[in-house]
């Protein structure tokens, strides 16, 4: 039997001068090499297994525990070797215990009943009254979720993948729980029903019923004191610590859950953040952050967002129930005290401030402002783009990629201007020209969608969007001639060819993942038709999708630059494309000094206000320059003017090296 032999009589009477007991000894079965002696004060019950108990562990402080079970009641319980089990006030029932764990002071832990830990359970997220159920599991991700939650109208595509969990659900369906290898559980309550993944740290939590905690060697979670959680999935490296409270919850890979965070119905993917704030029925998608207590996240969905304290949503309109929902795309961003009616759609990388009373869609002018005037919404289009702030977000995601499991889930693109970003952009050229043209060049305040645009706000939106879509086309372009010697101008055009027809068309942001559209439809046919038949199949072609991002951009921005510059890319001349790259440079440079003044005004003197407490103006500088540095050696404006110099430098060596070659 695995190895294991029936425990002899020897052992049976050293165990039971132990004050070991067990309602039926020929249900214990050990491991080569057991010695009893490390084994008393234990009830057997069921079947039992027991490891080799030889080594001792090393705790904080440099105190050492002797591996081996005491103090405790075991019923149908396996334990691997060098495991130490101490001081279970209740019982461990119905468990596979791996080897090297430390089992303490802890209540109970038992399996009930056949369950699926977790895998399965329903979380109602974005209406609070039902109706986007996405059913967790453990190889869930945020653009599994985002397809099942939102294309509710393709029934049979839903049916299906409700399928697909409902079958990884049973397939890992067991009336035994699991804790893996070096696993650490101390000073804690109940534990019911829950897997627990190798080398996971629980130490002093309240509660956990019915959940998996995926922790690895590569990337073990940490959950912490006073920690309450039903119906859960836990995936690896995160920590959920500090009084959380979850039910019906996803926490996505390298997710941080502290300081009292209260969620139900919600899912948490890649690297979101939450303390002292209260999530209903959210879907945070990566990066989504949260630190205030005052702050709710409800019913909406988020990604790359930073919601500021206070932020608040409503989506009851006491009518019907609260059946509202709402999107912030990528990259929005709330103020302290803002208010957001639900339902509403802002814009990609867009700020809001102030409270808005209006349900507003402002989804096609992306990096916006939406700022709250006499219950008014006034939107600034595109001004965004030129605020440190959103660049300096753009830098820092990947640095806060907490994920060291090989194994990522969720597909990220960090990349600000995007074919999915551009295109938006493209597209908010014509809203604002248009309205333009419809209400006249001298029109004071123009309307949109429940907004208001200034006259001013609205040519320098247009000329935001044409700097950005020339930067990106630019680029682009620079990109794919990079490092390539050419003897001719067909040579250029060959090289400028794509390499690919895929990518033609609208692209998509699927919580955190960019890609056209048309093979998001692909790969939503396969589930429809049964061509893709599991999870892991739907979660590889996402992951094919990411890889090739770059080959799928090209293809669109080559078929842009038609659009855009009029010019047939087939037929593209030299002096074309030394156009198009001074004017690359032009944008690039523009928007770097936009944003090198938008850094200045940190530095400015209403900014010193509060320095030098006590002193005079020079005191007050001086005070200011020892706490924040000085302007010019800043590292995001030094990182600024480092930027404009090695654009202006990549400009000049490729029109040096096509007219050199040519």
């Amino acid at each position: 039997m695995d190895n294991y032999r029936l425990i002899s009589q020897g052992e049976i009477a050293s165990l039971k001068e132990q004050r070991c007991h067990s309602e039926d000894w020929t249900k214990v079965w050990v491991a080569p090499g057991f010695r009893p002696e490390r084994v008393w004060d234990t009830a057997f019950s069921g079947d039992i297994r027991l490891g080799v108990f030889e080594t001792k562990k090393e705790l904080p402080a440099g105190i050492r525990i002797q591996s081996g079970i005491c103090n405790a009641k075991l019923h149908n319980v396996s334990v691997g070797d060098n495991t130490c089990i101490e001081n279970i006030h209740s019982y461990i029932a119905n468990y596979n215990i791996g080897s090297g764990c430390i089992i303490e002071n802890v209540d109970k832990i038992y399996t009930e009943g056949m369950s699926s830990f977790g895998n399965g359970v329903e979380v109602r997220v974005l209406n609070e009254s039902g109706g986007r159920e996405v059913p967790i599991n453990n190889k869930l991700t945020a653009h599994f979720a985002y397809i099942l939650a939102l294309y509710r109208h393709k029934t049979e595509l839903v049916k299906r993948m409700q399928e697909l969990v409902s079958t990884y659900s049973k397939k890992v369906s067991s009336d035994r729980g699991t804790i893996g290898d070096n696993v650490t559980i101390s000073h804690s309550g109940i534990i019911k029903n829950v897997v627990i993944g190798e080398c996971t740290n629980i130490e002093g939590i309240s509660l956990l019923v019915n959940g998996s905690i995926n922790g690895n060697a590569h990337d073990p979670v940490y959950m912490g004191h006073g920690v309450n959680c039903e119906d859960f999935i836990i995936s690896s490296g995160a920590r959920v610590e500090s009084g959380v409270n979850i039910r019906k919850c996803f926490i996505g890979q390298g997710t941080i859950l502290g300081k009292g965070y209260s969620a139900h119905d919600s899912l948490f993917f890649s690297n979101c953040f939450g303390e002292n704030g209260e999530a209903s029925s959210v879907f945070a998608g990566p990066f989504t952050v949260s630190h205030h207590k005052s702050t709710l996240l409800i019913a909406g969905m988020f990604s790359f967002m930073n919601a500021g304290s206070g932020s608040n949503q409503s989506n009851h309109m006491y009518k019907l129930g609260p059946i509202h929902q709402g999107i912030l795309e990528r990259g929005a961003k709330t103020t302290s005290d803002s208010y957001i009616l639900w339902p509403s759609h802002i814009g990609a990388f867009s700020l809001v401030l102030g409270r808005h009373v209006n349900n507003t869609d402002t989804s096609s002018l992306p990096f916006s402002y939406l700022i709250e005037q006499d219950n008014t919404t006034y939107l600034i289009p595109g001004v965004n783009l030129k605020s440190v702030g959103t660049i300096r977000d753009v830098q820092k995601w990947p640095k806060r990629d907490q994920r060291k499991d090989p194994v990522k889930l969720d597909q990220i693109n960090y990349n600000l201007l995007s074919p999915f970003t551009i295109q938006k952009m493209l597209n908010g050229r014509s809203i604002l020209r248009e309205l333009m043209r419809v209400s006249g060049e001298t029109t004071d305040v123009f309307s949109y969608k429940s907004t208001k645009i200034k006259n001013t706000s609205l040519v320098n939106g247009i000329r935001y969007y044409e700097i950005a879509i020339k930067k990106f086309l630019g680029n682009s372009i620079i990109k794919r001639l990079e490092k390539t010697h050419f003897k001719s101008i067909d040579e250029i055009r060959e090289r400028l060819r794509p390499d690919t027809t895929i990518g033609l068309g609208e692209w998509l942001d699927i919580s955190g993942l960019i890609a056209p559209k048309t093979e998001i439809e692909k790969l939503i046919c396969g589930i429809e038709t049964r061509e893709i038949r599991t999870i892991a199949d739907i979660n590889r072609l996402v992951e094919e999708m990411h890889r090739n991002y770059y080959y799928y951009e090209w293809t669109w921005a080559y078929s842009k630059i038609r659009e855009f510059y009029d010019i047939d890319p087939q037929k593209i001349t030299m002096d074309q494309i030394k156009t198009i790259v001074r004017e690359w440079e032009d944008a690039v440079v523009g928007l770097d000094k936009l944003l090198y003044e938008d850094a200045r005004h940190e530095f400015s003197l209403s900014s010193m206000t509060s320095f030098g407490a006590d002193g005079d103006l020079d005191e007050c500088r001086l005070d200011f320059e020892q706490v924040r540095g000085i302007f010019e050696k800043n590292p995001f404006v030094a990182a600024v003017l480092k930027h404009i110099e090695d654009k202006t430098a990549l400009a000049k060596e490729l029109i040096t090296r096509l007219e050199n070659n040519l």
